[in-house]
């Protein structure tokens, strides 16, 4: 008959790990494994640890660990603005992946103020982070050689640093920009104007694709129609209605714009309203994002799936370059053969999501 091993943990001491496996009559490695949820372990088994990990109230003890194995089991996420739903999205599909395997997500905002990340990447650094994912507000990548040069992983999301030899997951912005504008286009727009991003890569890339379709439909580009925005990512809407009212000043008002992101869009669409306007009939809006509220809008916003998500699952994996989708909704004027305007309709490109890899920094 098998003899029943009496509990070894006493009241009041703090638990260790050798001490839930003594009592159970299992291995270290083995309690290990089940926390960290690997999955060479019988369901039996997994579920006896777990329930005396529960009964015991046991807290692993994450220096000891650090030690051992020589990692912080810390994962840090510099975005421009913690309120901007498309890096909350993101945050969200990292701490996803990472917390079955034990790691933690420390999250912090540089409000896009370059100096502000610099500052917020030294502190990072402190921590010994077994990675760090960055949506960086710098124009340059010049900041990142604090990272080369103390060998901390990285990889680059939504803004790129072409040239850096840096790990990047985001989508094809000179697409997205085009995509979006070409749709106006041929929703019958012919004065598209463009409430644009700042001077980085996604500004700079969904700027270059607004001007492609023009071009390749024969449309004029003219300045008056594009419109910068001081603070796209901080304090967007307000930022989109602003500069949606410079456009229904000009002599000649736009009857389509295509906005950087989705907050900018919303503000425009404020704006528009605020004016005796209506939407799309006057003036169609597309936005880019894909937010997860954008259908339920009093007027749901089209834009351009930049795959948040999707994003956030493979930041820490390799260099991936998206293609984006778009979803067409009730801001544009909406062919008749595309169905109700409450139900999204998406178009992506003919050829597949592109991945390109560079050398792990």
């Amino acid at each position: 008959m098998r003899a029943i091993r009496a509990p070894c943990i006493v009241q009041g001491m703090r638990v260790r790990m050798k001490d839930i496996a003594t009592d159970l009559g299992l291995s270290v490695v083995t309690i290990s494994k089940v926390l960290r949820n690997h999955p060479d372990i019988s369901e039996e088994t997994r579920a006896r640890v777990l329930k005396r990990v529960q009964d015991l109230d046991y807290q692993p003890n994450i220096l000891a660990r650090s030690l051992v194995t020589g990692r912080s089991y810390l994962i840090g996420l510099i975005v421009p603005d913690l309120i901007h739903p498309f890096f909350a999205e993101i945050a969200k599909a990292i701490s996803r992946v990472i917390r079955p395997r034990g790691y933690s997500l420390i999250i912090s905002s540089s409000n896009e103020d370059a100096g502000l990340e610099l500052q917020e990447i030294r502190q990072l650094l402190a921590r010994q982070l077994d990675a760090l994912v960055i949506a960086s507000t710098a124009m340059s990548g010049d900041h990142l050689s604090q990272l080369r040069k103390h060998g901390q992983p990285y990889v680059l999301i939504d803004r790129n640093f072409p040239g850096t030899l840096s790990n990047f997951v985001g989508v094809d912005d000179v697409a997205a920009g085009r995509i979006a504008t070409e749709h106006l286009i041929r929703a019958g727009c012919r004065r598209v104007a463009h409430i644009r991003g700042r001077k980085n890569s996604t500004g700079e890339g969904r700027l270059k694709g607004y001007k492609q379709a023009l071009q390749h439909h024969r449309l004029p580009y003219s300045m008056d129609y594009v419109i910068s925005s001081t603070s796209v990512d901080t304090n967007s809407r307000q930022q989109g209605a602003e500069a949606m009212r410079v456009l229904l000043r000009r002599g000649l008002r736009p009857d389509g714009v295509f906005c950087y992101n989705d907050p900018l869009a919303i503000g425009a669409m404020d704006a528009i309203l605020d004016a005796g306007l209506r939407i799309p009939e006057d003036v169609a809006i597309i936005g880019c994002g894909n937010l997860h509220y954008d259908s339920a809008l009093r007027i749901p916003l089209s834009s351009i799936d930049q795959h948040s998500h999707i994003i956030g699952r493979r930041a820490a994996v390799r260099s991936v370059v998206l293609e984006p989708a778009l979803v067409i909704r009730s801001s544009t004027r909406i062919p008749a053969n595309t169905g109700s305007n409450n139900k999204p309709l998406k178009i992506t490109p003919a050829r597949k999501h592109s991945q390109k890899r560079t050398s792990r920094s």
